[in-house]
């Protein structure tokens, strides 16, 4: 199996903000386009066999910063926040205090009339099996994306419960997740997560 690095999208003016981005199709501001061009070069010192991205723009052009072809995906877009989408954290914690606590508590919850966590998962996964059915054996496929998409991948891969947010801490802009898969046949395995995209160098050498 290949080796697989997540990698979420540089920063936009939204998450200066704290504003639900959502399906909200917001660009990277002066700040994003600079982590973005910072973790394009990291992204292409690796060597990837292929890039995937989520079609919103802000996952796009931080593929594209990496200068290499680049397939877009509509299923790999962050979670649909329904009404939510541009609201503050704190707007969404006033407007439905009980749907709020019960996020926090670990529950799937339909922020907005959008999606639950799980249909995230349950819509980007096959993308991911896709583009990792074209990925040689020990290759490397790297997907950008976002970050709540990017935890509820890491929910499905890794057999977590029900909510990742419980188990797993936000992905900053620009950070990543990497992964191979266990030769003994375990599953997969986490290595990194967290960690800027472009504190990763080559060799990918992960432990057998």
């Amino acid at each position: 199996m290949p080796h697989l690095l997540l990698v979420r999208h540089g920063r936009t003016q939204w998450n200066l903000e704290r504003r639900g981005q959502g399906q909200a199709d917001i660009p990277l501001d002066d700040v994003g386009r600079a982590q973005a061009a910072e973790a394009g070069r990291a992204i292409a010192a690796l060597g990837p066999d292929l890039v995937w991205s989520s079609d919103s723009q802000r996952a796009h052009d931080t593929a594209l910063a990496s200068g290499l072809p680049v397939t877009t995906d509509s299923r790999l877009r962050e979670i649909d926040l329904g009404a939510y989408e541009g609201k503050l954290l704190e707007e969404w914690q006033a407007a439905e205090p009980d749907e709020y606590a019960r996020s926090q508590q670990g529950h799937d919850v339909r922020r907005g009339g959008g999606e639950l966590n799980s249909e995230v998962g349950e819509r980007a996964y096959p993308a991911l099996l896709e583009a990792l059915a074209l990925t040689p054996d020990d290759g490397l496929l790297v997907v950008v994306s976002h970050g709540g998409t990017i935890r509820a991948l890491l929910r499905i891969l890794l057999d977590l419960p029900a909510s990742p947010w419980l188990h797993l801490g936000a992905l900053g802009n620009t950070a990543c997740a990497l992964l191979d898969h266990d030769r003994h046949g375990r599953g997969w395995r986490l290595h990194v997560y967290g960690v800027p995209v472009a504190t990763l160098s080559p060799p990918l050498d992960t432990p057998a």
